[in-house]
């Protein structure tokens, strides 16, 4: 896909002049290990390309869209190989996060319900954990005006997708708009009674997602100047743990050690 990306790229006139010096795999490579080790791009070791370079890459990926077919690609591989339909239902919710000095001021929000001050990542994901969609916003934007965005971007790539769950935050609004898109958006109740913490069927899935994209360092907090190389940055670590799950190749974390 980095290959046809490339060459389109010749197509239009926009790489006219010398050679590539780097291959798009040590390209690749770079920005994995930025995502997976949280450095800042400029702390970028000398065995890879130099860091200007990768940056630039990693932007131009972001602005083609590149990130987003390559979710969505190996999304499929992994459903078939599971044995999954490749048309998905969805899992909606949310995450706030603390921002770096990087960022600009109106760019981040106060949640006051987490009294968090910094962004919200608003996530969609299938029953198996899998991005669909990602948007990144203030963290003041509440869950249900992000869920119609979040719901018309999964609809347009989904057409046969009928059904979505989401927590009790999400309100009428959010599952007018879903039916008005032919999504059955369901809300999932705690349990009553129930106390701490609690397993709450379907609504895990997309929390388990959350767990494992925080391995990735570069997202323990919104280093990104701008939210959607922010969204870039959550699209590449699920890239990296299905590319990992296709292969059969474990992600190396503390836990066990």
């Amino acid at each position: 896909m980095l290959s046809a990306w490339r060459n389109e790229r010749r197509g239009r006139g926009l790489d006219i002049g010398r050679p590539p010096e780097h291959d798009l795999r040590s390209l690749m490579n770079a920005v994995l290990y930025v995502d997976r080790t949280g450095i800042p791009w400029r702390y970028l070791p000398h065995d890879f390309p130099p860091w200007p370079t990768s940056y630039h890459y990693f932007a131009c990926w972001q602005e083609d869209g590149v990130f987003n077919q390559l979710t969505g690609l190996l999304r499929g591989l992994v459903r078939q190989a599971e044995g999954h339909d490749p048309e998905p239902s969805a899992v909606l919710d949310s995450q706030s996060i603390k921002t770096s000095a990087n960022v600009h001021r109106a760019d981040q929000g106060t949640d006051a319900g987490k009294r968090i001050i910094g962004r919200k990542r608003h996530l969609g994901c299938d029953t198996l954990g899998l991005l669909l969609t990602v948007l990144v916003t203030a963290a003041s934007v509440s869950d249900t005006a992000a869920s119609r965005a979040l719901l018309s971007r999964i609809a347009a790539a989904h057409p046969r997708m009928r059904k979505a769950w989401v927590d009790a935050g999400y309100r009428t609004t959010a599952i007018d708009h879903g039916a008005r898109l032919g999504i059955d958006v369901h809300p999932v109740q705690r349990p009553p009674g129930a106390k701490g913490f609690t397993i709450i069927p379907r609504r895990w899935t997309i929390e388990r997602s959350i767990g494992w994209l925080m391995h990735h360092r570069r997202l323990a907090r919104d280093y990104e100047r701008h939210p959607h190389r922010s969204e870039a940055m959550i699209h590449l670590a699920m890239i990296d743990l299905m590319a990992r799950r296709l292969t059969g190749e474990a992600t190396p974390n503390w836990r066990g050690t």
